[in-house]
């Protein structure tokens, strides 16, 4: 029999924040379920972040999730927003880490690279593809994207599950290096 993992998928904001559910058994997803925590009715920045808290707390605790996967801030110019963001991405960490639950983290491109083999993939390409891949039906579809990007980071978590790359460990840059000497150029040689 194969274990069964819950993965959480969350893809924050600071106006709205994604998150998706996955069932992983074996080398088969599913998508429990997959929302939104919309906060642009809350003017008050401290207050969304107590709602982020909350919410995603009582996502955790309905669905026990074994690992969160979350996307990386993307680094624009705006350095506001990016704050913003952190501030928003820290604070689903923290309630993850405070239930025990690991998180990994994954860059956006990486990310649509995963579900759609290409890194940049549109909003609407990643939506189809996970709607193809996790056979959900069209009145299960969300409204808001960011719930399906981040059912999107879950998929992308799943898939590197069977990658055996993503399981080696190293205890430092040398490990590193002589572990991937196939990968590692020399400086001036």
């Amino acid at each position: 029999m194969k274990a069964e993992k819950i993965i959480l998928g969350i893809d924050p904001g600071t106006n709205v924040m994604g998150y998706g559910v996955l069932r992983a058994v074996g080398n088969k997803a599913e998508m429990l379920h997959m929302g939104v925590i919309d906060m642009r009715k809350d003017h008050d920045p401290y207050l969304r972040l107590g709602k982020i808290h909350e919410q995603v707390t009582a996502i955790i605790d309905r669905f026990l999730p074994d690992e969160m996967a979350i996307e990386a801030p993307f680094f624009g110019k705006n350095v506001q927003s990016m704050l913003k963001l952190g501030r928003s991405q820290g604070v689903a960490i923290a309630a993850a880490v405070g239930h025990s639950v690991p998180v990994h983290e994954y860059a956006p491109m990486k990310i649509k690279m995963a579900i759609t083999g290409q890194g940049q993939a549109s909003k609407e390409q990643v939506a189809a593809m996970l709607q193809r891949l996790l056979r959900i039906e069209a009145d299960e579809m969300p409204k808001l994207m960011d719930a399906t990007d981040a059912l999107g980071v879950a998929y992308c978590h799943f898939m590197q599950q069977g990658n055996p790359v993503s399981d080696t460990h190293y205890s430092g840059w040398k490990d590193f290096i002589n572990k991937n000497q196939d990968k590692v150029s020399r400086i001036g040689h």
